[in-house]
This record gives C-alpha cells, structure tokens and sequence, in this order.
C-alpha cells in the first residue's frame, strides 16, 4: 500500500505510539508485508525466527519488538506488539468508510458501463468503459476494474482477508488495507467472493474468465487468459501464471506458483509449486499419466493380495 504522502520514521512511530531507535535513511512511502515489501517501505516481525528474513528484506523500514542491530540504511520502530502497530497503520491510511448511496459519490464509472439494479458500488471505486455489473453484486472500496469486464450476480469484489492470529483470549483479524484489480475483459461468475489484500493488492490478469462460486484469496495474482472452474478454491498470497486452466473443485495451497500453461483436472488439489505446461491430476495432484497408472495398479491390488494369502 502507498501512503498519500512521504512520512517520517518519526511520524509513524508517533502513529503507532513506538519508539524510534534506528532511524534508518528517506521517508517511508507505503507499508507492506514482509513477501511484497518494496523499497520506502515499512513492514514489521514479532517472533525472532523471522528477524533476519525481515532485517535483509526489501524493506527500508521495520517494526520490531526487541532492539537489534539494523543493516546499513535500515530504520527501525520499537513496539511491544508489532503486529497490532501494523494493524493500525492499516486502519489509519485505510479505515472503513460507510456509504449511504447504492452507488458512492466517490465512484468512478467509466463511459457505456451497465450497473444493473441492487448492485453495490463502493467508496473510491474505479470502473472502466463497457463494463456489465449485474444485480446484487457488492464492489467494495478501493477496487479498480479495467474496460470491458463482466460480473454476475451475488458476487462480492474487496472482501476482508481471511487471515487472523492467535492469541489466548482467541483470534485478532489482520486488517486489510489492499485492494482488488481486475485487468481488462475479465468475466467472473455468480456468487464468487474475491478477497481484498491485506497491505498490496489481489490482482486477476487480462482475459481471465471465471465460473461461478469461486473464492480468491488475500494477495493472489491470477495472470492472463486463465480459465477457472466452478467452486474453485485458491489461497492466499497464491502466484497463478498466464494460461492455467483450473476444472471445477480444484483447492490450491497459499504461498505457491501455478507455473504458466498448467491445467488442473477437476477436484484435483495442490500444496506446492508446480511447473508449467503439464496436466495435473489427483490430490496431491500429479502427471495425469501417472495417475491413472497408479489407479490401474491400485484396482489390481486386491487380486495380488488373494495370491499372496
């Protein structure tokens, strides 16, 4: 996420009530998490397992509970929970705004767009030019669609993360201050839900068309001409090249790569990264070749286990 302006280190800790102790180099320009983190930005780690990883990310910022020794340039923050300073960093540059119109004053609806009746269209909302947006679905704020874009009916775009920590007294949602981008002459089906990112963006590519009762989850990038099945479910934080073919059913882990050109059979799952141009079968799926094999071979086992008695 990119703030509306250049901040000092200083500034942000006054936000967050920490403690400034490396001042580190430049003004922060946005914040992210720790797998999208850019230059200018700030992120932050609360468990000394990551520690490293987030000193000698990308990030130019970090906030962090315990003072360390910072690479050259790094500014550090000092706060007790450095996940609730996230947080509400989040909700200060990306607070919810309720809205009294079915279609927000703040919306921009680009020329020959169709907004069907009951449809919701949220605060900062940008749309393209001959978009089609049928009944009752729910654009929430923030979201950008390209020209040319369908979306049936029931459909929500800018949901919340589904992403919490535990704690003892239970659960602290992780607060989602992304967006959702749908690129040009992208369809999505009835009752999808497509979840917002929590600091960077969820992003479907150009061309990319989706059945119905699909779920995308926080900061997956979907990217061109993909086809994606009925009841389809994908994780978060997911990485799906250009010309995947997903078959309805098909779950995908977070945190992996759909290498371009894969084909997925339907009800098949996976749970890490694959490489592209295959056909996949099974859960966990494999080389549908292979997978068949191995079903020949299994429907021969209770024959060789009667020779073996």
């Amino acid at each position: 996420m990119d703030f509306p302006r250049p901040y000092s280190l200083t500034e942000i800790a006054d936000l967050i009530e920490g403690k400034v102790f490396v001042k580190g180099t430049g003004d922060v320009l946005g914040m992210n998490e720790l797998h999208i983190v850019r230059p200018g930005d700030i992120s932050f780690v609360d468990h000394p397992k990551y520690f490293n990883k987030a000193l000698n990310s990308d990030a130019t910022f970090v906030i962090i509970n315990k003072e360390v020794e910072a690479p050259a340039g790094k500014g550090l923050i000092l706060h007790d929970k450095p996940f609730d300073a996230f947080n509400r960093l989040s909700l200060h540059f990306r607070r919810f705004k309720s809205c009294n119109q079915v279609i927000s004053a703040s919306a921009e609806i680009g020329e020959g767009t169709i907004i069907q009746p009951g449809a919701f269209i949220g605060n900062n909302v940008t749309i393209g030019k001959n978009c089609l947006i049928h009944a009752n679905v729910s654009i929430y704020d923030n979201t950008v669609i390209g020209n040319n874009v369908i979306i049936h009916s029931n459909t929500v775009i800018g949901s919340d993360a589904y992403y919490f920590q535990k704690r003892e007294d239970g659960y602290e949602k992780f607060q989602s201050g992304g967006r959702v981008i749908l690129d040009n002459n992208v369809e999505i089906g009835a009752s999808c839900s497509i979840d917002r990112g929590v600091s960077g963006d969820t992003f479907i590519g150009e061309g990319t068309k989706m059945d119905n009762q699909c779920q995308v989850g926080h900061d997956t990038i979907i990217g061109k001409n993909c086809l994606i099945g009925a009841f389809a479910a994908i994780a978060g934080v997911t990485v799906i090249e250009d010309d995947v073919v997903l078959w309805a059913r098909v779950a995908i882990n977070k945190d992996i790569v759909v290498g371009k050109g894969t084909v997925l059979l339907a009800t098949s799952a996976i749970d890490k990264s694959v490489k592209g141009g295959k056909v996949l079968m099974g859960a966990p799926a494999i080389e549908v070749r292979q997978y068949w094999k191995n079903y020949v071979a299994m429907r021969q086992l209770p024959e060789l286990l009667k020779k073996i008695k």
